[in-house]
């Protein structure tokens, strides 16, 4: 059923490759290369491994090195799946290429295309070299330190007992911080606090342990997100930041739990937990959310503290 495509099949030889480019595009950033690819097939019948199932599949072939062979393309049109078709082409293709010198065989798959990614690993296959593609839009707002805005932030320490927590925090900063009563809530601000948000979290962490309490962290960083982490006794209860992947990408349950817990965030602060869900939202921008200040107050009425 395999055999070698000739010269006279190179109408089939393009009609399937066609195919396979139309059910399984290119990245649109990319370049239409289809005409060059076509070109290129008559070339390749001769001097290539092009292989045919009938006039059902089509595998392509070629040395990129000594020890390299590399699949250019697998496809079988979709009446003939599922019968073995895609595997006994690779399995030639593979054989030829060890005829020529290649010990490897290589090939590329979209990462979109998870279901040939799948079948390709069951075969053996193994990441070898992996792309990444970034609009550069997007890369510029992250990279250029240069178009960030302010970052600060506050520590509410859930206590009416001023004087401790003031001493608490001069301990853990080692100055004194500016320290003020509110309705149920103690307030703690530094300069130091204020330029390093993960320092902000650790004197937050800090005086829930020292208090026994509800510690509440929340700032603004960068000028375009909002964070806040509810510590109690000392352990971090629920984080939450506006833009999950505002520093990169995140595996999806990362970017779940940077989402406000709202039950948890009702019984640590009394906070209504619907105004929770509705305010403390997340986005994958900032420029889909309230501006990052606005937020800021906002999340900060419904946990019923000072901003």
């Amino acid at each position: 059923m395999i055999r070698p495509a000739t010269v006279d099949d190179l109408p089939l030889v393009r009609e399937l490759w066609s195919e396979f480019s139309v059910e399984i595009p290119d990245e649109p950033w990319r370049d239409d290369d289809l005409e060059e690819d076509l070109a290129w097939l008559e070339a390749a019948v001769r001097d290539e491994v092009v292989l045919l199932a009938g006039d059902v599949g089509l595998a392509v072939a070629r040395k990129k090195g000594e020890r390299l062979g590399f699949l250019e393309v697998l496809y079988v049109r979709p009446r003939a799946r599922g019968s073995g078709v895609s595997r006994e082409l690779t399995l030639e293709a593979a054989r030829l290429m060890r005829g020529r010198g290649a010990d490897v065989l290589e090939l590329e798959v979209l990462a979109s295309n998870t279901r040939a990614q799948a079948i390709y690993e069951h075969w053996g296959f193994r990441p070898a070299e992996l792309t990444l593609a970034a609009p550069i839009d997007a890369l510029e707002e992250r990279l250029d330190d240069t178009s960030t805005g302010p970052t600060f932030g506050a520590v509410h320490v859930q206590t009416d007992d001023v004087d401790k927590v003031s001493r608490d925090a001069a301990k853990a900063l080692h100055v004194e911080a500016d320290v003020e009563r509110e309705e149920g809530w103690v307030r703690v601000r530094s300069d130091l606090t204020d330029a390093d948000p993960a320092r902000l979290k650790r004197l937050a962490k800090e005086l829930s342990y020292t208090s026994g309490g509800i510690v509440l962290a929340l700032g603004v960083e960068r000028g375009a997100v909002v964070r806040y982490n509810l510590f109690e006794r000392g352990a971090d209860v629920d984080e939450y930041l506006s833009v999950p992947e505002f520093y990169g990408p995140l595996p999806p349950g990362d970017v779940y739990a940077m989402g406000a817990n709202a039950t948890v965030a009702a019984r640590l602060t009394g906070a209504d937990p619907a105004r929770v869900r509705a305010v403390a939202r997340t986005a994958a921008s900032p420029a889909d959310l309230p501006p990052a200040q606005e937020l800021y107050e906002q999340i900060a009425a419904v946990m019923g503290v000072r901003p």
